[in-house]
């Protein structure tokens, strides 16, 4: 992979239900864990970008490279949808009510019997299931871009009930306002971009290094915020057909507009400095400590790979 380099940076009410789902709003949040696009059987695809659209499932749990024991999705009720990456087209063409799944003990266990609801697959590394994504439409992003996106259940439902939308679940689409996407907030949300057919991808990449011996250290997270405020984690790994013996955290199939990763202090890596080409760091020059950066990706970009880098003490 070539390595160039990244910049830093009153709810209304429908019914008991809805009433009841309100008393829980304080407490929304993003998901623990991550989501991953994925084939049938869990097996990575090289830059997210997949041959056809039937080819692309749903995985959930700690994500590719995550350290033993990382936390995997909170155990809930979820609904998924795909988009475009801004979120203002939706794409996922069946009712929401087809497109849920349950979590248990940090992965995908079932889909919601609905008698619509999505073929699914089996995780040859970890038992879990995963979720077909389609029926949905052909994005209209010119980079062949889509945005897959998870929520938890209660905070969908709530997010339709803003929208004037009494059971979001009953439509496929609740609308959208500033903020609020289908029923989707996305400061509540998980998501992943992926593409589909022959084309070249964008993304961006963190290294983190021991700063004493310079080698670069596996199952270091960074948390992905992507243009519209979904948050993603991915964790550093290595794979022998990347041709790279680097453990590297892979934001994939990024879309134009600015996306934010975050580094910070996690065991085995106290943050030092962090490297980068931008503004925000100067022309390679170095930050101190735990930073958020902030990665601006222009209109018909050249560089197939935005790189961050993080010195840590291991110690």
């Amino acid at each position: 992979m070539k390595f160039a380099t990244g910049r830093r940076y009153l709810v209304p009410i429908f019914g008991s239900l809805l009433a009841a789902l309100i008393s829980s709003a304080a407490w929304a949040h993003s998901p623990s864990g991550a989501i991953f696009t994925t084939v049938a059987n869990g097996s990575e695809v090289n830059f997210n970008i997949y041959p056809a659209k039937e080819d692309v499932y749903l995985d959930g749990g700690p994500g590719p490279g995550a350290p033993q024991g990382a936390a995997g999705l909170d155990d809930d009720s979820y609904v998924f949808q795909v988009t475009d990456p801004s979120g203002k087209k939706l794409l996922s063409s069946d009712a929401a009510r087809c497109r849920q799944f349950v979590v248990t003990n940090g992965i995908i266990t079932s889909v919601v019997a609905t008698g619509c609801q999505h073929t699914t697959g089996l995780d040859i590394d970890h038992g879990a299931l995963t979720v077909q994504l389609v029926p949905y439409d052909d994005t209209p992003n010119p980079g062949g871009v889509y945005k897959a996106w998870v929520v938890r259940l209660g905070d969908f439902l709530l997010g339709c009930a803003a929208l004037g939308v009494n059971n979001g679940l009953d439509v496929v689409d609740c609308g959208q306002s500033a903020g609020n996407l289908h029923g989707f907030i996305p400061r509540h949300t998980k998501t992943d971009n992926f593409k589909v057919g022959r084309t070249n991808n964008l993304e961006i990449d963190t290294r983190f290094f021991d700063d004493a011996t310079m080698a670069t250290l596996a199952t270091k997270g960074m948390k992905w915020t992507d243009t519209v405020g979904a948050t993603n984690t991915k964790h550093s790994y290595n794979k022998p057909s990347w041709g790279t013996s680097d453990y590297l955290a892979h934001v994939e199939a990024v879309e134009q507009g600015t996306h934010q990763i975050t580094i910070e202090d996690q065991p085995g890596c106290k943050v030092l400095k962090i490297v980068c080409d931008t503004s925000s760091c100067g022309h390679w020059t170095e930050i101190t400590g735990p930073a958020t950066i902030d990665v601006p990706i222009k209109p018909n970009d050249k560089v197939w790979t935005h790189h961050i880098e993080v010195y840590c003490s291991v110690q």
